[in-house]
């Protein structure tokens, strides 16, 4: 078998140019050395082929080259698919992600984001599970920070938000303009988070609109989104249709209503929140509110990379656009 090639050392570049390894590396990033030297030494190391180590030259500029990114829950499909694309948009920027999952769990959330802090990541970007919590007025002090989908008290360095006013408005109307008046909302927000600006409009909506809501909290894995839509379906005053602040959600729900032999959309329409790209495939296709995930995962890293870099920090608002499908429908007179 052919061997890798040996990694020429700094040690080695020293030596053939006749200096110490501090000045090689002086030299080399073009510091407190002259330019003849600098130039020496950049022909030396290339004559021999020399590369510096990443994580050894993030490291001496006072960098990883690292960002964490900390998500609310990768049983999420729309956030799975979010921390693939901030992780390439990452790595085309020469920076590389530490994914974690806080799998929904606001108590293990602060713990995580503390563990990539003590890891020394250039910076962090969350989903927030609890956008509440001090503990990111803290992080914010200590490391930049870029939220995704709701704004953190304290953080002065970004954040790529959603308008969900517009989005909750787009959801509910067309439900509304469907002849639909009573609602299932399945949600992943806690009930110590009732702040949360989503979950606030979607009962002030439903006021004006003259719709009764049944608000159920479910974390965003298939099963339990199952039995969250089950505990509702199986009232006597059933909602005739469902909106779920993820796309996962709704797939539980379609489980849910299968499962009571209920058919979508004729015995219960579904409207989901995020467009992920499965969204499409269930039958019949889920109608949902799309917020343009590539623009959000490149927005995200482009902010994270400005605050990294010391430029002013920026908020961006996703406006949200309805895609109609199959899986909402007029209610029968």
């Amino acid at each position: 078998m052919p061997h890798s090639r040996r990694r020429v050392t700094i040690r080695e570049v020293a030596r053939v140019a006749g200096l110490s390894p501090a000045a090689v590396s002086y030299a080399l990033r073009g510091m407190h050395t002259s330019a003849e030297t600098q130039e020496r030494v950049r022909k030396v190391a290339a004559e021999l082929g020399y590369q510096a180590h990443p994580i050894a030259r993030a490291l001496a500029g006072g960098r990883t080259g690292t960002v964490g990114l900390l998500c609310g829950s990768l049983a999420d499909f729309w956030q799975q698919e979010l921390a693939v694309r901030i992780g390439r948009a990452l790595l085309a920027e020469g920076r590389y992600a530490i994914i974690l999952d806080a799998a929904d769990d606001p108590r293990r959330e602060p713990e995580l984001a503390e563990r990539l802090r003590d890891q020394r990541v250039d910076g962090l970007i969350v989903q927030p599970v609890d956008p509440s919590s001090p503990a990111w007025a803290e992080l914010a002090g200590e490391l930049p920070l870029v939220s995704i989908g709701d704004a953190l008290a304290g953080n002065p360095h970004g954040e790529v938000v959603f308008d969900n006013r517009a989005g909750v408005t787009l959801a509910l109307e067309h439900l509304h303009g469907l002849g639909h008046r009573r609602i299932g909302v399945l949600t992943s927000t806690l009930e110590h988070t009732p702040d949360r600006p989503a979950d606030v409009h979607v009962r002030a909506e439903a006021r004006r609109l003259g719709m009764s809501v049944e608000v159920a909290v479910t974390r965003s894995a298939l099963e339990e989104a199952t039995v969250a839509a089950r505990e509702l379906l199986v009232r006597r005053d059933r909602p005739s249709a469902f909106f779920c602040f993820s796309d996962s959600i709704a797939y539980g729900v379609y489980v849910a209503a299968g499962q009571l032999g209920l058919t979508v959309p004729d015995d219960l329409s579904v409207c989901g929140y995020d467009a992920h790209a499965l969204s499409v495939l269930p039958t019949p296709p889920l109608t949902t509110v799309d917020w343009d995930l590539p623009g959000v995962a490149a927005e995200a890293v482009a902010l994270m990379v400005a605050a990294i870099e010391g430029r002013s920090p920026g908020r961006i608002v996703r406006s949200p656009v309805l895609c109609p499908r199959r899986s909402t429908s007029r209610i029968p007179e």
